[in-house]
């Protein structure tokens, strides 16, 4: 068994574990206008980061846009997920292919798309303008609401897939006992549907809340240059600002605190699903 987990475990470690350490040793350094850092061992990017009131309100905007996020796909990705895992029909396959297709086309086209949709001269506006509606566009893009958009249509096909495939394991006559029994359809989903699909719930959860957390195109694209999150702030920091100690701080940041939340929420969720396992023996 060691000698087969052995080359998996040395290829996450070379091309994830070698890189962060990397990235934690760059964060450590001085920045310098003229060498574009030195070698040192400061904590003062993380000083910076933590202290600015700036960064920590582009935390709080990534923090806020993410569990928001997360939540609405989840709310949005559970009945289509249960519709697809319980679907008999020839076109299955067909629907699969379409919750799919959103994943064939990259984040920047998608975000194009929506600025194309939301925009002031979009096709929203422009036909609430032409039914005379409205008398001005509406602000539709360059803020929070438009980012959160954005980002839920990028990540929904995950959070879809995932849910369906744990739903299909759930056998349908569970939930026809429950309906024979006398149960109202709410009753079944609470009782016997989402106790049952709890893993599928934070699998997608954690995957769709690291996406979200890491989010770039749609932040920028679809919030404007005064809306900020930490991936576009790492970003101005390495090529604009070629400041790497800080952009590698700031990094380092973000993937602490989306591994901690990724870890306690999976935790929670899993203290959760033992819980009516327990309670059926």
């Amino acid at each position: 068994m060691a000698a087969l987990v052995l080359p998996a475990g040395l290829l996450v470690a070379l091309l994830l574990v070698a890189p962060m350490l990397l990235l934690f040793r760059i964060s450590l350094n001085e920045y310098s206008p003229t060498e574009m850092m030195r070698e040192a061992t400061t904590a003062a990017n993380y000083l910076r980061a933590v202290g600015d009131p700036y960064y920590r309100s582009v935390l709080l905007t990534t923090l806020t846009v993410a569990l928001g996020s997360t939540l609405l796909t989840l709310g949005l990705g559970f009945p289509t997920a249960y519709w697809l895992a319980r679907m008999e029909s020839r076109w299955k396959s067909f629907a699969t292919i379409v919750v799919m297709f959103p994943l064939l086309v990259g984040n920047v086209v998608r975000a194009a798309g929506w600025l194309a949709l939301l925009g002031n001269g979009g096709a929203i506006n422009a036909s609430l303008l032409g039914l005379g509606l409205i008398s001005a566009p509406l602000p539709l893009i360059y803020n929070t609401g438009a980012v959160v958009v954005g980002i839920v249509a990028v990540v929904l096909p995950y959070m879809v897939l995932t849910l369906s495939a744990v739903i299909e394991s759930i056998p349908r006559n569970v939930e026809e006992a429950a309906s024979n029994l006398g149960a109202p359809s709410w009753t079944v989903f609470r009782r016997v549907v989402l106790p049952l699909a709890l893993p599928g719930v934070a699998a997608g959860s954690v995957l769709v809340f690291v996406l979200c957390m890491n989010t770039y195109a749609s932040a920028v694209l679809l919030g404007g240059p005064r809306f900020k999150m930490m991936a576009p702030a790492v970003y101005d920091q390495f090529v604009r600002g070629n400041n790497w100690p800080f952009g590698a701080a700031l990094a380092f940041i973000l993937l602490t605190i989306t591994l901690v939340l990724t870890v306690l929420g999976s935790a929670a969720l899993g203290r959760r699903y033992r819980r009516p396992k327990e309670e059926l023996s």
